[in-house]
This record gives C-alpha cells, sequence and structure tokens, in this order.
C-alpha cells in the first residue's frame, strides 16, 4: 500500500490503500486547506513530478524539491563530527539524494522546527540507518506518521553533541525548536531558526508570526520567550527558512533590534 504526502504542507501518512480524509496540520488555524480541497499523492507519484536539488546556502548545503512543493520546504545539513545534522525536512528522499548526503558523511540525526517540517522524516532516518528524529514532546499530537526513531525529548534544551544544542523557544507551536551550532559562522555560532523566527526580506531583521498565511501575529509575552532562550548563546548568522533568507553577520544584535520594533509595532 502506498505512502501519502499531503499537497499542502508536505506532510507524510503512513501507507494506507486509500488517501487520508483530512490532515490535521492543514486543518489547524496555523496552516490552510488548499482552496481546491485537500489532496494527496503517493509517494512514487510526487518522485515522478518532483526531483531535489541542493546547493550552497551560505556555506550549508541545502536540499529541497524542484519545483517548489507544500511550503517550499528546505532542509540544511549541519557538521556534527564526521557527520551531519539535519535540520528541519523535506517530503521526499530520493535514492540520488540520499547517495549524494551519504558521499558527504552520512546524517548522524534529523531536528526539526516544528510540524510544517516534519515532511519525510521516516523515509530520511530509514535511509541512515534509523538515525533520531528529534521533535519536542509538546508537539507530539501532530506527528502524522509515527516511527521508532522519533525521540520526543522534552524541557527547553536538548543537547545533541558538544555544538549542536536544540532549544525550545515556543511561539509558532509550542514545542517551536532553533538549533544553536556554536562552531557555525566559523566560529562565531549560529542560529537556525527556521521561520520560528522569520527573517525578513532585507535579510537585516527577523519578524514573529502565529500563523503566517493567516496573517495572525505572535503576541508580545511569546516574543520575549524566545528572546530570553536566545540570549544567553553566541551567534553572528541565523539561517531563515527559506533559500537565501539568512542574516550572513551581525545576527545576535539584529535579533534583539528586531525584537524590539516587533514589540513597539504591536503594542
Amino acid at each position: 500500500m502506498p505512502l501519502w504526502t499531503c499537497e499542502t504542507c508536505g506532510a507524510q501518512f503512513p501507507d494506507t490503500g486509500n488517501p487520508p480524509a483530512s490532515c490535521p496540520i492543514c486543518e489547524d488555524e496555523r496552516q490552510y486547506v488548499n482552496w481546491k480541497g485537500q489532496a494527496f499523492l503517493t509517494r512514487d507519484a510526487l518522485a515522478e513530478r518532483h526531483r531535489l536539488v541542493w546547493r550552497d546556502d551560505l556555506g550549508l548545503t541545502g536540499i529541497a524539491l524542484e519545483p517548489s512543493f507544500a511550503i517550499g520546504q528546505r532542509a540544511l545539513l549541519v557538521p556534527d563530527g564526521g557527520g551531519y545534522v539535519m535540520w528541519d525536512c523535506i517530503p521526499l528522499a530520493t535514492p540520488e539524494a540520499v547517495a549524494h548526503v551519504k558521499s558527504l558523511g552520512g546524517l548522524t540525526g534529523i531536528a526539526i522546527s516544528h510540524p510544517h517540517y516534519y515532511g519525510a522524516l521516516a523515509d530520511w532516518s530509514e535511509a541512515f540507518g534509523g538515525v533520531p528524529v528529534y521533535l519536542h514532546a509538546d508537539d507530539r499530537q501532530w506527528v502524522t506518521r509515527p516511527h521508532p526513531s522519533i525521540v520526543h525529548w522534552t524541557g527547553d534544551q536538548h543537547r545533541i553533541s558538544d555544538d549542536v544544542l536544540l532549544l525550545r523557544t515556543g511561539g509558532h507551536f509550542a514545542g517551536a525548536t532553533m538549533l544553536h551550532d556554536a562552531r557555525g559562522a566559523d566560529g562565531k555560532g549560529a542560529l537556525l531558526t527556521g521561520d520560528i523566527a522569520q527573517v525578513t526580506m532585507d535579510r537585516r531583521f527577523v519578524s514573529f508570526m502565529y500563523s503566517y498565511p493567516n496573517y495572525m501575529p505572535l503576541n508580545a509575552p511569546a516574543v520575549r520567550r524566545i528572546a530570553a532562550a536566545v540570549a544567553p548563546l553566541a551567534f553572528d548568522r541565523i539561517y531563515g527558512a527559506w533559500w537565501g533568507r539568512n542574516i550572513a553577520s551581525g545576527a545576535k544584535a539584529a535579533f534583539s533590534a528586531s525584537v524590539e520594533r516587533y514589540i513597539a509595532a504591536i503594542a
């Protein structure tokens, strides 16, 4: 029986004879059901219509579907020892892309910021021997394809290695997560935010939303909690959610200025 992928958010569902009746991630107010109605593709059909491409994104290898699919997810490979942590996930794992990642050193784990990026997490884990997939336990209810590789971590921090730290910042989702790479940006530190803190178009600030497609802003207490979680960390660079949406340097000062600007704007 086929595995199914939601066309709107890219979440993968278990193998069943018929597609799911609905996608709970899309029915949530932070996402949306497509105007043409809920639709699902089999994994094989998705692979026939799209291919995976990889390219450099400010010093990190990024992987995404082409043509763009769902919300345009791209994953980043964060160096970790002799391999990589995949940050955020994409809805497809092809043999060519898996072989390319293996040629670079393979995956030591997968860490995902929030449910809109769960994608084909099980397929990617299985392709690398069942490496752990780190999802915050506060978002457990949103997992659409349960898998034994999933590690539902708890609390406000989870250290993957000496250099790679996960932070539960909340905001966009209860378990919304950022990744801090202490060795990133030539040892000055890098913060991978997904769209928990969205890099703005001028790449000088970040901003915050509860729902991007439905234009629902995040409240001030939630933004202050995010700022407090990030404050102790050293970082000079921010990697955002989309190709090229990064702050190359001076990112910690830009983050602080962004918090002040945002709270003043919604006051």
